[in-house]
């Protein structure tokens, strides 16, 4: 008699049917919890703030490159350290102009925030928003 005997077919089928339906039970849970979070997450997205300039560069100007400058140089605009909301930069990104701002000061602004580096204030909210497209 051989110990490895293999047991019957329609037994084999069951355990493989009850294993594929209860690893589609569990994926199904995930997909329902997660999505509520990326909700949440979406949202929270368009409600961070993006201060331009942070606060490492209180007294400069930005220049049209999104560069910080000396305030008196020609050409440059005051950073005032105003916050911009997620919606708002998504907005500016695709065309439209920060609130407050003049068409040339708000393309230096949205320069400024395409500059922004790890560690740097509004960097993260900034991230969320490449990610979210």
């Amino acid at each position: 008699m051989d110990d490895k005997a293999e047991p019957p077919a329609g037994l084999k089928s069951a355990t493989t049917r009850r294993r594929a339906l209860m690893l589609g039970a569990a994926t199904a849970s995930a997909i329902v919890s997660v999505r509520p979070a990326l909700a949440q997450s979406a949202a929270s997205v368009m409600n961070c703030e993006i201060p331009v300039p942070g606060p490492h560069g209180t007294g400069m100007n930005i220049d049209a490159y999104g560069k910080l400058v000396p305030r008196d140089t020609p050409g440059s605009f005051p950073a005032t350290g105003q916050k911009f909301t997620g919606d708002q930069v998504k907005a500016a990104l695709g065309g439209r102009s920060l609130p407050g701002t003049s068409y040339d000061q708000s393309q230096a602004y949205v320069n400024y925030i395409r500059r922004l580096q790890s560690g740097q204030s509004g960097f993260t909210c900034y991230a969320s928003l490449q990610m979210s497209r």
